[in-house]
């Protein structure tokens, strides 16, 4: 029967209040953003105001410099408290009334259970801040993709290594709006720590994204990765493309000479070329490039180790003018400028310790980053080691969600360039015996192998069956895992290897 009904329940749970979402939507923008949200305060709110240096003002400001003057680099941390820590590390189902199923699907991308790049799929969906509305915090992200974040949603599914992989996410910041691949390779390998041949080889891999001919270094190289795609890169063709200055000059006589074919020919062989893309990446949208501004930086250290620090040029430092407000108070009448005064104290004293309270988080957690990847800034991208979330927030003492959001649009740089916080979370397996985590990448060898051996035994494994195997051996993965990366390495499945065998 349908009815109505009364209930009382109890309950736990955080409000989400004007200043907590202030204080979460800080955490997580850019240093960019920040400014820009900074400045907005500063036009909407007269009782703050920027601190040059001067003496006087709020003590929460001088927390700020306290925290970006490198004393931290010890990795000594005193634990801070209050409304604004409480705020920052808010718990994600204490804010958002999401199924637990959609929880723990994160929960397993963030584990590396899901065959993906932990934090690709966070940084891909990873939103351009925006004011504080109505409508909460994480919006649907309704821009274009950009082209960096469709190749690096490919590099996520091309069944890399994590060192390949790291170093096809570098090979792709080094590409520009067009397309084309800017940096130097013999400088990149260098600064990875790894062989030209290294380089090359993940590059190779990268020229078969789309949109085709992407991460050229040239004009003639985009367009003979088009016309291999086609199966028209022939002699005459790859002779024309080594000699486009002729075809600009419209030397037809010596073009047809050096290609060694006719007129007719010729004129084919041009049509081809003038329905190429010169500028593959021309036609992807998103927000326009902007410099990266590091928000820390990482130095090795005389006495051994790294130094890690805030860069204080991305700190913006406010104040409230104490002065002032004694003044605007005192000449308050009506209960409307009293009240609208002491909502600008409250909300100027809260940015301030928000602000506060986002330094000393974000070195908390680009610091036990370091920490954890030191061997890849000593050695190279070789021994990047496997990294997740709640393993930097078990470290930490803070929540998942809370190191998700620092991680965000945050820069370090570091003697092997700037990177993205979430580049150095690297794909792991879990042991299911409590031992150390297995490598993504040898579980793929390892897949890879029994599979190989197939012919030998006669017997074809199902994936369930290599998920029975994979387990006896100490290594927790479930079988949808198992499909991806058989797939990521163009595997056919079991019935179809079955057919072959038996054709064989």
């Amino acid at each position: 029967m349908i009815g109505q009904r009364l209930e009382v329940r109890q309950g736990q749970g955080l409000v989400i209040t004007p200043q907590l979402q202030q204080a979460i939507k800080l955490l997580q923008l850019s240093n960019l953003e920040l400014e820009a949200f900074v400045e907005g305060e500063l036009e909407r709110n007269p009782l703050l105001q920027r601190d040059e240096g001067e003496a006087g003002g709020d003590s929460s400001a001088e927390a700020v410099e306290a925290a970006a003057s490198g004393d931290a680099a010890e990795l000594q941390f005193t634990e801070p408290s209050g409304e604004a820590e409480q705020a920052m590390d808010a718990r994600t189902e204490d804010l958002y009334d999401d199924a637990p199923g959609e929880r723990d699907a994160e929960r397993k991308r963030d584990a590396g259970e899901t065959g993906e790049q932990p934090g690709l799929s966070d940084w891909s969906r990873a939103g351009a801040g925006g004011g504080l509305d109505g409508e909460g915090l994480e919006r649907p992200d309704t821009r274009d993709a950009t082209l960096w974040e469709h190749l690096q949603a490919q590099a996520s599914s091309a069944g890399l290594s994590p060192a390949d992989h790291a170093i096809a996410l570098t090979l792709i910041d080094a590409t520009d709006e067009g397309g084309y691949l800017r940096g130097e390779l013999q400088e990149i390998a260098d600064r990875l720590g790894v062989d030209l041949a290294r380089i090359e080889a993940v590059l190779a891999v990268c020229h078969g994204f789309e949109p085709t001919g992407v991460m050229a270094r040239s004009a003639p190289e985009c367009l003979k990765l088009q016309l291999i795609e086609r199966n028209r890169f022939d002699p005459a063709m790859e002779a024309l493309l080594d000699n486009l200055e002729l075809l600009a000059r419209r030397d037809l006589a010596a073009l047809r000479k050096v290609c060694g074919v006719d007129a007719e020919d010729l004129a084919e062989m041009i049509a081809e070329l003038k329905g190429l893309t010169p500028r593959p990446g021309a036609g992807f949208g998103g927000e326009p490039a902007q410099t990266v501004v590091p928000d820390v930086h990482v130095r090795p250290d005389p006495a051994g180790g790294w130094r890690v620090e805030l860069n204080t040029d991305t700190l913006p430092r406010l104040l409230m003018d104490k002065r002032y407000h004694g003044v605007v108070a005192a000449g308050a009448r009506s209960e409307t400028e009293k009240a609208y005064v002491a909502d600008c104290a409250a909300q100027a004293s809260w940015l301030v310790k928000s602000l506060d309270q986002r330094a000393k988080t974000i070195l908390k957690v680009a610091s036990e980053i370091v920490r954890q990847q030191d061997a890849f800034l000593a050695f190279g991208v070789e021994f990047l080691r496997p990294l997740t979330l709640k393993t930097v927030a078990d470290a930490i003492e803070m929540h998942e969600s809370t190191v998700s959001r620092v991680t965000s649009n945050k820069y370090v740089a570091t003697p092997r360039g700037v990177f993205e916080l979430k580049f150095f979370f690297t794909a792991a397996i879990q042991s299911s015996d409590g031992g150390a985590s297995h490598s993504a990448e040898a579980v793929r060898h390892r897949i890879k192998t029994m599979i190989d051996g197939e012919a030998a035994d006669g017997d074809v494994l199902s994936d369930d069956r290599i998920v029975e195997i994979l387990n006896e051996t100490g290594i927790d993965i479930a079988r949808r895992t198992v499909a991806k990366y058989r797939e990521a390495l163009r595997i056919p499945s079991s019935v179809q290897r079955r057919r072959l065998l038996k054709a064989g």
